[in-house]
């Protein structure tokens, strides 16, 4: 859920907040800036009363819920994944103690607050900006149980995955005891919350792995379209969307399970891999090619069985060569939930580039996040079939994996977790 927020400062004082109001109110206006510091430098300047925020910056997700922000929250331009390993020593009093002073800092970051409450001791980097959209969601790893003694309270669907053909993992980019989700629709305003975190983590916990991604930005589409990932694809087409009848039931934890699990109420629990994109050998395809292992347009996302994106693929279709339209290794059929049983996931990730590799190949791909109620009926179905002859495989590299426990969301006057760390 998310709401407008017009946040209007004092009229003496000199913002980014009122550069940007007054820089939109210009443009639509129809004026063309010749010189771009001397109507800016007037616009930043004068007395008038300030006007609002714009779109971007004034929309605000909720913090108290019943299920966490940055689930269902609409993807976000800016997001970082950051897990945590408890220090030394640190048991569920410290995790308790931890786990309420990021509640309260995220509940501040997401109003579009100070992360401190105040401006005494904040960093300044989201200084003028609004929320953003920002999200701050916080999951527990299986390690996490037994460095707080709560292994009697640790869900069985926490076990690890299993291994599939396509994983070069790296152990110390993989799991974590504690797993973070930022995202925000400004990149300050999701570096804030990151560097507000990781001081707040202090004597308690450190640092595992981080990394850092991005979508399109609001706005830069003629009207609102599915993210394209770096193939160029457009990707999460098929989602389970929430106006459909057993949404709930496959992406959150239900109340009324076992006593032990109990907490996890309104939860979800979320699968995160690095994908690496082997884009050199992926760009020497045709756009043809492309298409046939996806089993999608690339132009629009529409299945290659005929229609538009929104049309159900028609797996029997055959052209007129009586060949299947959607080829029968194509990435599309195979993860489709007609073909897992009707296994499936909310796919929410993001992009990422590194920079270039030893080799000079780009380090690049997707953080692909999925959300599901149970992974044993989400997305390690759908992977075993994946892996067992996907077109698109010889593309990709699963580099690193987690499965985190993601609680449902904090009651007013509760910390995320604590229905785990107080019972």
């Amino acid at each position: 859920m998310s709401k407008k927020k017009d946040d209007h400062a004092p009229a003496s004082t000199v913002s980014r907040r009122r550069l940007i109001g007054s820089a939109g109110a210009a443009g639509a206006a129809g004026l063309v800036l010749g010189a771009a510091g001397g109507a800016g430098g007037y616009a930043a300047t004068r007395e008038d009363p300030p006007t609002p925020l714009t779109s971007v910056g004034s929309t605000e997700a909720m913090f108290h819920g019943k299920h966490q922000a940055g689930i269902t929250t609409p993807l976000q331009a800016r997001g970082h994944l950051i897990a945590f390993d408890l220090k030394a020593g640190m048991g569920r009093r410290e995790a308790a103690a931890l786990m309420r002073r990021w509640s309260a800092v995220a509940k501040r970051m997401m109003a579009g607050e100070p992360a401190d409450g105040g401006r005494e001791h904040d960093t300044g980097v989201a200084l003028d900006a609004g929320p953003s959209s920002l999200t701050v969601t916080f999951g527990f790893g299986r390690s996490f149980f037994t460095r707080t003694g709560l292994t009697d309270r640790r869900p069985d669907v926490l076990d690890p995955l299993p291994a599939f053909s396509s994983d070069h993992l790296d152990a110390g980019r993989s799991e974590g005891d504690l797993w973070v989700q930022i995202g925000a629709d400004d990149a300050l305003v999701a570096f804030h919350a990151l560097r507000a975190l990781q001081k707040e983590a202090g004597s308690t916990a450190r640092v595992r792995w981080q990394m850092d991604g991005f979508n399109r930005a609001p706005g830069a589409t003629a009207r609102p379209m599915t993210t394209r990932n770096l193939m160029g694809q457009v990707d999460g087409t098929n989602n389970p969307k929430p106006d459909e009848s057993d949404f709930d039931e496959r992406i959150f934890v239900p109340s009324g399970g076992s006593s032990a699990d109990a907490w996890m109420a309104g939860g979800s629990y979320a699968v995160v891999r690095r994908i690496r994109m082997l884009l050199d050998d992926w760009e020497e395809l045709t756009a043809l090619r492309q298409e046939q292992v996806i089993g999608r347009r690339k132009a629009d996302g529409a299945p290659l069985s005929g229609g538009s994106e929104d049309t159900a693929m028609d797996l029997d279709r055959t052209g007129a060569d009586g060949k299947l339209l959607i080829p029968d290794n194509a990435h599309a059929r195979i993860s489709a939930p007609e073909k897992n049983g009707g296994a499936a996931m909310l796919r929410r990730p993001f992009s990422y580039h590194d920079g270039l590799s030893d080799d000079g190949t780009p380090d690049a791909g997707l953080l692909f996040i999925c959300w599901q109620a149970d992974p044993f009926k989400g997305f390690i179905p759908v992977q075993r079939k994946l892996d067992r002859g996907d077109a698109l495989a010889p593309f990709i590299r699963h580099e690193a994996s987690g499965l985190f426990a993601v609680p449902g969301g904090a009651a007013t006057g509760e910390y995320v977790g604590q229905r785990l760390l107080e019972a």
